[in-house]
């Protein structure tokens, strides 16, 4: 089959579910935060080096990020918790050390931690795959006394195993397979893996940073997004995830769209606000895991 780990089929001919009690638009807000190292070639950057060579350090583009850090997270979690909405972090666990206030910020606002590797580095240039994830969920447990149950790879990138990896260190559910609007079971060879959805298309990342749209693009494509949804749901529901980075959404030329789209989706019946770990037991009450092939 074309995908091999996710059986193909239309998403609206999968299993018949419930709507979520709250509603039938789950929407995810995942925050994605993460340790750029100084010393370190920087992972994307928004000014090209002098005459294309890459130099370490890389002030500017380090600092693109921190900016980030420092003004775009306190604006995004003053918004989302004044609203009293739910939120996950997609976070390396080098933050915690490296951004400490930013760590417990996040962790008193009550967001998830989804694992996101240690630094932002690419499983599969990071090194030992095994010891990137286990390192980072230690991290993380030993911060918030809860090991973390999801994993989104930096970049979203894996090995050809990296399922399994993820399924022996006890990971639940990964984001990194961005093929439905609802969760799908993943075989690997340790047992079954839950895929949960994640967005490219409504994704502060891409639209800026890579496609380099104008700040309020991201907010017309949700609106038009909510608007096939709310219709698609009368059916069958939809998870819609929304991947958010502190140095793109959070600048202040694009801050203003980011709060007309948490007003719109307050305000469109049937949304409702969860975490990762919500849609995983939503889903798997209702489509347990399939047992696991020998």
């Amino acid at each position: 089959m074309a995908n091999p780990r996710i059986p193909y089929r239309f998403s609206n001919e999968g299993p018949a579910l419930q709507a979520y009690p709250e509603g039938n638009i789950l929407v995810h807000l995942v925050v994605n935060v993460e340790h750029w190292e100084f010393d370190a070639p920087m992972p994307r950057t928004i000014i090209t080096p002098p005459h294309g060579r890459e130099t370490v350090p890389d002030v500017p583009n380090f600092s693109w990020v921190d900016y980030g850090m420092r003004c775009g997270l306190p604006r995004i979690l003053e918004a989302i918790t004044s609203r009293g909405l739910k939120a996950s972090t997609s976070c390396n666990a080098g933050v915690i050390h490296a951004y400490p206030r930013a760590a417990e910020a996040m962790h008193a606002a009550g967001w998830e931690f989804i694992g996101h590797g240690v630094h932002q580095k690419a499983l599969n240039h990071a090194g030992a795959e095994e010891e990137v994830v286990q390192t980072s969920l230690d991290m993380i447990e030993a911060f918030t006394g809860q090991r973390p149950r999801g994993w989104l790879g930096p970049g979203l990138r894996e090995s050809h195993t990296t399922p399994e990896v993820l399924k022996k260190a006890g990971i639940d559910y990964v984001f990194d397979w961005v093929v439905d609007d609802v969760p799908n079971w993943m075989t690997t060879a340790e047992g079954p893996l839950l895929s949960l959805p994640y967005n490219l298309e409504i994704n502060d990342s891409i639209i800026y940073a890579v496609e380099k749209h104008s700040s309020d693009e991201m907010f017309e494509r949700l609106q038009r997004t909510v608007a096939l949804f709310t219709r698609e749901a009368r059916q069958r529901p939809r998870v819609l995830a929304l991947g958010l980075h502190p140095h793109l959404i959070g600048v202040p030329h694009r801050f203003g769209s980011f709060e007309r789209m948490l007003d719109l989706l307050q305000n469109t019946p049937g949304v409702c606000f969860v975490q990762g770990a919500d849609i995983a037991d939503w889903y798997t009450a209702q489509v347990p895991a399939p047992a696991a092939k020998v």
